[in-house]
């Protein structure tokens, strides 16, 4: 009998995070609190003020001149070292982690200085001088691919830097046959959740007797095909190449993955510095240069018949990336491919993808990369196409559901989704709500003159992401058979010393997800032990800790995979101590189980061993072994589920392992005086599949409502025309703990996904994806009766003052 088939005691159960203690105590090891390399400097780093112009010259001598300055670093010594950082796609349009030619958008790199402390190199920053050359800036996406815009990149014949048409089923005759076409464009922001910590780099460069080597300590957390971007710039390889992530990261929610050119920027630093460097972002370097998710512009049309079922999407996705196309991006645009219909039958679409650089900072991931930009185009779209045929958006959405009996439910663009059952889902929405009073209630308050309503958005949320999906980016006749990517590979390694404690050593790199937590709770049930005798460790250490190019926390693949690997891994251990254990007992290994800290017979549980026993054996006595048993209470496990495909010929790719479901009832009330939003309630269902640990998850759903709820009515990285961005947190707002305190009602649905070993899938994204849309559908619901349009967030008080002051014109 397998592990896996012990009785679960831990799994399902709301444990506290054992990660919390040394945070709430002040012992907290973040990068800044380190002092990993002796004799480190500190650098500064300056930056564009403008948003695109010509670099003529740099002037560092006065800088350099400066007492206890030891380095000063510029474009030159960036072009002589290092190569530009290798691109998703083949675009002629490089990448270099400070500006060489051009400055191209504010708070760009031009230059880095090296000191003895940080107020040296802050003061001396100050005399590096630059002779810009000023050019136009557009920062505009429709702008920005106009045939006569500023262009960014002199080798580029445009600002467009991808632009891909799918086209799957029958999508010219679904509309030649509708009843109604139903069209509508939206624009999302750009935001990015602001970690309580910044960006951190400590690096230093050594030339050995094989070529350079860089140690470099971040607070990165990956994907870590990012390794072999850094390596690439720096002309080493992976290698030479020591990346290590502190015990702890003061959040990222994605953001941190667009850290690496600063480590490149670091390693080179110290390479003319001869001693470690290292560098921490203060908040308006973070706001102005760090990462955000993407603004994107969609037009949506959708095929419909006469009873509101659509028959075909055309979509087209205008994405801004900023002014590079910064890797992994355009991940946030083909991230969610596979998924496109969201939770609709729907067989035939037409997207057309295109990246577009402007002179704003790049783009990278934010939680929820990808969903929160399509969901909240489709989930607007449906509210109109409910509208247009005069049904209730709730049943309007019922009707177009991926019926319960169809999974896996293969999707027109290549995605498969592993389980699910969406009406059932959506019937408790309604049944938790009291949906139908509720809308009673609420038409009366608005015949009163109340600004009162509700919205829905049921969306599917996928996790554990297949790289394949970027390849989308490059047409499929520059894809070379054999040179595809694809998989989602996460490992774990597992050892038992002599005493059975049962070592587990995680790459994931988390930044406050309870990992170590849930992952004590399932080798505890693998094992049949109690929690004490399980000792996880989160560690990224490339030298030491197994690791893979999709290794990292990001896209909730901890999760599917993780757990996967760890069942593969303690399988494999309890196979090993099922052996040892037949010896002490003279019993059948296959006749064993483990179970509360023995090992025993188990059709009688009497003759027993204790686990600890077992594992003593093969440390202390393995020429008591069968022959052929390996003397090694050692797994490495890696899990990859075979579906991660690279995409068809067909450009058809199931872009994420496993798709959960989410669905959200958000009511508003609108002061008509102020025009601020207020929630007063959120209803949801949420199936994530096996629920490994519910207080957990309620954790991550809450805080994943209040990044959307961000996007939804506050955050917003605002440009002006002339390319000058928000930089502080005077104009750059975020909600606070009051915003946040609304009532939450949430139920979970249990569907097990079938390809991952406990049938669990990710769940801390799917509310940044819905509760923008779902709030956006509350404040139109709100202010239905003043016939305006919400197309855009976020929703300012302002924003609301303005489309009601032009509706009543």
């Amino acid at each position: 009998m397998d592990a896996s088939t012990n009785e679960k005691r831990f799994v399902g159960q709301s444990l506290a995070r054992i990660e919390d203690a040394p945070l709430l105590t002040g012992r907290g090891r973040f990068l800044d609190d380190l002092d990993p390399l002796p004799g480190t400097l500190v650098a500064a780093v300056v930056r564009s003020p403008h948003p695109h112009a010509r670099i003529r010259g740099v002037d560092l001598e006065r800088a350099r001149a400066h007492p206890g300055v030891a380095a000063v670093i510029g474009p030159e010594e960036v072009l002589e070292t290092l190569k530009p950082f290798p691109l998703s796609l083949r675009a002629p349009m490089p990448y270099y982690p400070t500006g060489t030619d051009k400055v191209r958008f504010v708070g760009e790199p031009v230059a880095v200085v090296v000191a003895t402390d940080r107020y040296t190199a802050e003061d001396a920053a100050e005399l590096v001088q630059v002779d810009y050359e000023l050019l136009p800036a557009v920062v505009d996406t429709k702008l920005a691919m106009e045939p006569d815009a500023p262009r960014l990149h002199d080798t580029a014949e445009s600002n467009i830097a991808s632009d891909r048409l799918f086209d799957f089923g029958e999508v010219d005759a679904a509309f030649e046959q509708a009843a109604h076409v139903v069209t509508g464009e939206y624009s999302f922001p750009r935001y990015s959740s602001t970690p309580m910590e910044c960006f951190s780099v400590v690096a230093e460069w050594r030339d050995e007797a094989d070529g350079p080597h860089v140690t470099a300590y971040s607070n990165f957390h990956g994907p870590f095909s990012m390794v072999p971007v850094l390596t690439g710039a720096l002309g080493i390889t992976p290698a030479q190449l020591r990346l290590i992530v502190p015990q702890d990261i003061g959040g990222s929610f994605g953001i941190k993955a667009g850290i690496y050119p600063y480590i490149a920027l670091l390693a080179l630093a110290s390479k003319h510095a001869g001693r470690p460097v290292r560098w921490t972002e203060d908040r308006i370097e973070h706001l102005l240069a760090s990462s955000a998710g993407s603004d994107r512009i969609m037009r949506f049309t959708a095929a419909v018949d006469g009873e509101g079922i659509v028959q075909a999407l055309d979509v087209d996705f205008m994405e801004n990336v900023g002014a590079y196309l910064r890797p992994p991006e355009p991940a946030t645009l083909y991230r969610c491919f596979g998924n496109i219909t969201g939770a609709y039958r729907i067989d035939a679409v037409r997207l057309r993808s295109r990246a577009v650089v402007t002179n704003k900072a790049p783009t990278g991931l934010n939680r929820g990369f990808g969903g929160q930009q399509l969901y909240f185009g489709l989930e607007r779209l449906m509210d109109k196409v409910a509208r247009t045929v005069d049904v209730d958006p709730v049943e309007l959405r019922r009707r177009n559901l991926v019926p319960s009996g169809s999974f896996p439910y293969a999707t027109p663009t290549g995605g498969i989704y592993d389980s699910g059952d969406y009406e059932k889902a959506v019937a408790m929405l309604v049944e938790s709500s009291g949906y139908q009073a509720l809308r009673a209630e609420q038409a009366a308050a608005r015949a009163r003159g109340e600004l009162v309503g509700s919205g829905i958005a049921v969306i599917v949320e996928p996790s554990a992401t297949n790289i394949g999906y970027v390849g989308l980016a490059t047409p499929k006749e520059q894809r070379p058979p054999g040179r595809d990517k694809s998989g989602s590979t996460e490992h774990v390694r597992v050892t038992v010393d002599p005493y059975g404690i049962v070592s587990v050593l995680l790459g994931t790199v988390p930044q406050g997800q309870g990992h170590a937590t849930v992952a004590r709770q399932v080798v505890a049930d693998q094992l049949g032990l109690p929690l004490e005798m399980v000792s996880p460790k989160v560690d990224m250490d490339t030298s030491t800790t197994p690791w893979t190019v999709t290794s990292g926390s990001y896209s909730s693949r901890f999760s599917p995979l993780l757990t996967s690997a760890i069942v593969e891994a303690t399988d494999r251990i309890a196979r090993t101590i099922k052996i040892a254990a037949g010896v002490l007992l003279s019993a059948d290994p296959a006749e064993l189980e483990l179970a509360d800290g023995t090992v025993r017979v188990a059709a009688e549980p009497e003759r027993s061993v204790k686990f600890r026993h077992a594992a003593g054996l093969v440390h202390w006595d393995p020429g008591s072994l069968p022959d052929g048993v390996d003397a090694a209470l050692y797994a490495e496990a890696a899990f990859t589920p075979p579906q991660a495909t690279a995409p068809s010929r067909t450009d058809q790719v199931n872009s994420s392992l496993c798709y959960g479901f989410v669905a959200e009832l958000v009511q508003v009330r609108i002061d008509p005086d102020t025009y601020e939003i207020a929630i007063e309630k959120v209803n949801a269902v949420h199936d994530a599949g096996t629920v490994l640990n519910p207080l957990l998850i309620e954790g991550q759903v809450h805080g994943a409502m209040v990044h959307g709820l961000g996007g939804a009515l506050y955050e917003e990285m605002a440009y002006t025309d002339a390319g000058q961005p928000t930089s502080t947190f005077m104009d750059y707002l975020v909600p606070t703990s009051a915003e946040s305190d609304f009532p939450l009602a949430g139920e979970r649905l249990v569907t097990p996904s079938p390809l991952t070993r406990l049938g669990a899938k990710g769940s801390g994204e799917g509310s940044s994806m819905s509760f923008p849309v779902a709030v956006a559908n509350a404040v139109a619901d709100a202010l239905s009766a003043h016939d305006v349009e919400i197309t855009s967030l976020p929703l300012h008080g302002n924003v609301i003052h303005d489309l009601l002051s032009t509706s009543s014109r």
